[in-house]
C-alpha cells in the first residue's frame, strides 16, 4: 500500500481553507487580517521516524497507514522530509542490510536534520547492544558523515555526541541552537524561522522585561532577548534547560535568567503563594508587569497560568492547538483583546495549524 500523495498545486487552496477556518473560529474576538506564513510544499520536515520491516536478509522503512494504524506501508523515500534525510535514507539502508551487527532486531530508525547541514540517526533495537554493534556503528557513522545513537531497553550508546548544532540567520543575527536527541525541536525549520521573525516583529518596541514560560531549548528566547532589558525564562525539562544554557553561551546572550520550574510553580511564585530556592537570586518584582510570552503544550494554559496572565499588559501567545488557544483567549477576553494574529503552517496537507496572537490589556 502506498503513502497518500498530495498535489503541490493544491497547497495554496488548502492553506487558504485553514486560514478561513482560523478566522471564523476567532471571529467573535475581532480577528481579521491574519498574517499567513506558508511552508515549503515538500521537504519541510526536519524530523522523521520510521519502523523497520525485515524480509529475509533485506529490510525496508515503514510508516503506519493513517486510516489503519496496524497496516504498515513500505517506502523508499518520504517527500515531506528534508532533502538531506531523503538522500540519506537509501544510503543508510544499503549499509544496514549486509551488516548483521547493525540489522539484527532493529525495529525503528529516527532521523534529525538541521538547516546548517548536520544529520543524526537513532537506531532502536529489541536486543542489547554489544561491542560488535558499537564497532560497526562507528564505521557506519564515519562512512555516512552523521551523528549516530543506538538505543535498546535501558541502554543508550552515543557515537561522538547526542546533539546537533542548528545555525541560521534571523534579522541580521546568526543564531545557534543545540538540539538534543529525543528532546523537542520545531519540526518545520523554515516555518520556525518565520515564527521567530513574526514574534520579534510584534515585540519590537515593547521594551521593558520579558517573562517566558515553556521556553524549551530557548528557541524563542534567543531570538527575543535582545529586544528586552531582562528576560526570565522557565522550563521544566532538565535536558531542555541544559540546552538553553548552552544556547545562551553560544549566542553571547547575558540578559536571560533561566529557572527550571513548571508554569504552575512560577505562577505560585509570582503571586506570592509559594517561595522557591531556584528563584532566590531573581528580583520577581521586576517581572510583575513585564511582557509575557508563552508557547505551551497542546493542552494550553492551565487555569492558574491564565489567572497569572491577567496581570500582564501584553501577552505574546504561540499555540500548536487553536482550540485550547481559543479557550484561553475566551477566558482572558474580559481583560485583554487581540491586536494581531498569524498562522504558521508547520504541517502542510493536515488539519494542524500553528497560530499566534498578541493580547493587549483593555
Amino acid at each position: 500500500m502506498p503513502l497518500p500523495t498530495f498535489d503541490i498545486a493544491d497547497y495554496p487552496a488548502q492553506l487558504a481553507a485553514k486560514l478561513a477556518g482560523f478566522e471564523q473560529n476567532f471571529a467573535e474576538f475581532g480577528v481579521s487580517g491574519t498574517a499567513v506564513h506558508a511552508s515549503e510544499p515538500h521537504h519541510y520536515r526536519m524530523r522523521a521516524e520510521f519502523g523497520i520491516w525485515h524480509d529475509g536478509d533485506s529490510l525496508d522503512y515503514t510508516m503506519s497507514d493513517p486510516d489503519d494504524p496496524k497496516q504498515k506501508i513500505r517506502l523508499a523515500t518520504f517527500p515531506p522530509a528534508a532533502e538531506a534525510i531523503c538522500a540519506l535514507m537509501p544510503r543508510l539502508r544499503e549499509q544496514l542490510i549486509p551488516s548483521d551487527a547493525l540489522r539484527r532486531r532493529l525495529f525503528q530508525v529516527n532521523f534529525l536534520a538541521t538547516l546548517s547541514g548536520e544529520l543524526m540517526v537513532t537506531l532502536i533495537y529489541h536486543r542489547p547492544l554489544d561491542d560488535a554493534w558499537e564497532s560497526a556503528a562507528r564505521a557506519l557513522a564515519a562512512e555516512l558523515g552523521i551523528q549516530l545513537i543506538g538505543r535498546s531497553r535501558g541502554q543508550k550508546i552515543v557515537i561522538d555526541r547526542d546533539w546537533l548544532l542548528e545555525e541560521f540567520e534571523l534579522n541580521g543575527r546568526h543564531l545557534k541552537y543545540q538540539q538534543v536527541e529525543g528532546s523537542f525541536t520545531q519540526p518545520n525549520a523554515g516555518v520556525n524561522r518565520q515564527m521567530l521573525a513574526w514574534a520579534c516583529q510584534q515585540a519590537a518596541g515593547f521594551g521593558g522585561n520579558l517573562v517566558e514560560l515553556y521556553c524549551g531549548n530557548g528557541n524563542f528566547t534567543m531570538a527575543l532577548a535582545p529586544l528586552f532589558e531582562r528576560v526570565l525564562a522557565t522550563e521544566v525539562s532538565k535536558t531542555s534547560v541544559h540546552a538553553a544554557q548552552y544556547n545562551m553561551a553560544a549566542n553571547g546572550i547575558d540578559n536571560i535568567a533561566l529557572a527550571r520550574m513548571s508554569a504552575e510553580e512560577f505562577s505560585a511564585a509570582l503571586t506570592g503563594r509559594e517561595q522557591f530556592q531556584r528563584l532566590k537570586d531573581i528580583d520577581l518584582d521586576a517581572f510583575r508587569h513585564a511582557t509575557l510570552f508563552v508557547d505551551p503544550p497542546r493542552a494550553g494554559l492551565d487555569d492558574a497560568t491564565v489567572e497569572l496572565a491577567r496581570n500582564f499588559d501584553r501577552i505574546l501567545y504561540i499555540s500548536c492547538n487553536q482550540e485550547t488557544l481559543r479557550n484561553n483567549v475566551a477566558a482572558l477576553n474580559d481583560t485583554h483583546r487581540i491586536t494581531a494574529s498569524a498562522v504558521f503552517d508547520q504541517f502542510p496537507y493536515t488539519h494542524h495549524l500553528e497560530c499566534g496572537v498578541v493580547l493587549q490589556r483593555r
